[in-house]
């Protein structure tokens, strides 16, 4: 069973976290669409340097498998070629956080509404109650 932690946080350090919380999270969702359209084009080009690899080892290939879609005259074919781990160039990670409007919205909404209350407060330290509620953001 997992013990109690009791601590005093004061109010002005909370106040200051969440500010601070909110400021972050604004800038992020700000750039959020810069970093994605860079993302997919570094995606793009990675997809190209797989397919050209592919294309080129395209003899040494296993596991043929296709299949033909009548409806929309399209062909698919899947197979698996083994190289090294050296051979492939590096896959593009996504080092941002994405979030859609809903979300944004609602997070900016909470935080803004807890350093209200927070701000009205004549309390030194912040409850126990209100560090939980609060707590996810920090």
């Amino acid at each position: 069973m997992a013990k109690a932690i009791s601590v005093k946080v004061a109010t002005p350090k909370v106040i200051k976290a969440l500010e601070t919380k909110l400021e972050t999270i604004k800038k992020d969702f700000a750039s959020q669409e810069v970093n994605e359209a860079k993302y997919q084009k570094e995606m793009t080009a990675w997809n190209k340097a797989i397919s050209k690899i592919a294309i080129a080892n395209v003899s040494k290939a296993e596991n043929l498998r296709t299949n033909y879609r009548s409806w929309n005259k399209t062909l698919n074919i899947d197979f698996d070629i083994t190289i090294s781990e050296d051979e492939l160039p590096a896959q593009p990670e996504r080092n941002f956080t994405t979030m859609n409007s809903h979300t944004y919205k609602e997070i900016v909404e909470e935080i803004s509404n807890a350093l209200s209350i927070l701000r009205m407060t004549d309390e030194e330290t912040v409850n126990a109650t209100t560090m939980k509620s609060i707590a996810q953001y920090l």
